[in-house]
């Protein structure tokens, strides 16, 4: 079969033996499979991200050295079955699947090892157990969307976002921009949008961002007070005396009341803001920027240290929650939520490329006013990104 072999931070094309399906192991031709932020950033980051990976117990996690392929975001067909296996999944049935591969005691991460290819190739395996059927005939470009859209679903239910908040997407590339197409889909009334680039600025509309602000222009902290939210510690202290003097004037004790309040919900506003960038110093400016009680969400994936104040965080009682990945129900009900339609994901595939393009891909994704999310179709003979408008 026909592979991307990556090595060394380099990417080639290359005829490799097809992979042989063991115990367990269902044998899929990959229809598409995503390039994902994590990808761009292994290719030159491998033993730093090996490094951290071995700290948290995942030795699979390749070399710089080694030769490896990338590719955990795939729609493929099944094609045969290994031993051991139940083949509830007939050949040609169209699948998406968490990636993981089970050898005897030890699982792999298809895409993330230097054992198991990923979706970068004709061929791949992957555990019979994680399959999922794609349904209701969707596209293998949207069913392709599926890993994404499982990590900003996780992302989204543990910031425990109510419809009745603001939300604050710092950020749209493909992270942020399936986070805010999650957002609107569980029905949060306003979401903001935030970044640079006047392309995805443009995507974040289309994604369903009630509100687009480019950050040279103006800041998603400058109006936060029109929300109600408190700004500053004065603020608050105005809030405390306010609310005790409202208080005093019903029949009832004070502190009875204030506890009632509570109890209904009566608690200062503040929005969830997501950091989708994973660049050192913006949590930081995040904190710096955000109202009082203010949760926020890290999404983005930031490599080096970085540093924040705590003793802002510590006055303003910021909520400070990092997420990563997705469970095996949230990626099936990303699958759904995408079948059924209730995501807009779709402006999110700005091109498709072949196995011949991917180094080609990996240089235009570079260039944010031009591609967010690129798929690999490997039976494409493109070797430039080619749009699509995916259905």
């Amino acid at each position: 079969m026909k592979a991307v072999i990556c090595q060394n931070a380099e990417l080639r094309v290359e005829v490799v033996p097809d992979p042989v399906p063991q115990h367990g192991h269902a044998l899929l031709k990959v229809l598409r499979c995503g390039i994902c932020g994590s990808d761009l950033h292994m290719r030159h980051h491998c033993d730093a991200m090996k490094a951290v990976n071995d700290r948290l117990g995942y030795p699979a996690l390749p070399r710089a050295s080694d030769a490896f392929v990338f590719g955990h975001e795939i729609c493929a067909e099944v094609l045969d079955y290994g031993p051991g296996t139940t083949r509830k999944l007939k050949p040609g049935t169209r699948v998406v699947a968490p990636p993981m591969v089970r050898w005897g005691r030890d699982i792999d991460m298809a895409g993330l090892s230097a054992r198991s290819n990923g979706g970068y190739a004709e061929l791949m395996l992957l555990d019979e157990l994680v399959l999922m059927p794609v349904p209701n005939g969707l596209s293998a470009d949207r069913a392709a969307l599926t890993e994404p859209m499982a990590v900003a679903w996780h992302a989204v239910r543990r910031s425990e976002v109510k419809k009745k908040d603001v939300a604050v997407v710092v950020g749209c590339g493909p992270v942020g921009l399936g986070v805010i197409a999650i957002l609107k889909a569980r029905g949060v009334g306003t979401v903001i949008a935030s970044d640079f680039s006047a392309g995805r600025r443009a995507l974040a509309k289309a994604c369903g961002a009630d509100v687009v602000i480019d950050p040279r222009e103006g800041s998603p902290y400058s109006s936060w007070e029109d929300y109600g939210w408190v700004t500053s510690f004065g603020g608050l202290l105005e809030l405390a005396v306010g609310t005790r003097e409202a208080l005093e004037k019903l029949p009832v004790p004070w502190w009875t009341a204030w506890r009632l309040a509570e109890a209904l919900g009566q608690t200062p506003k503040r929005p969830v803001v997501f950091e989708c960038v994973g660049m050192p110093g913006v949590i930081n400016s995040i904190i710096d920027g955000a109202p009082l009680f203010s949760r926020i969400v890290v999404v983005g994936v930031c490599m080096q240290e970085d540093r924040i104040e705590p003793a802002i965080a510590i006055q303003k009682e910021i909520d400070l929650r990092f997420v990563f990945g997705h469970s095996p129900l949230e990626y099936r009900d990303a699958l759904h939520m995408i079948a059924d339609g209730k995501v807009q994901c779709a402006p999110l595939v700005t091109g498709v490329v072949g196995l011949d393009g991917v180094e080609a891909a990996f240089a235009a994704l570079g260039d944010p006013e031009t591609h967010a999310k690129i798929l690999i179709d490997p039976a494409s003979a493109a070797t430039e990104p080619v749009s699509t408008g995916i259905k």
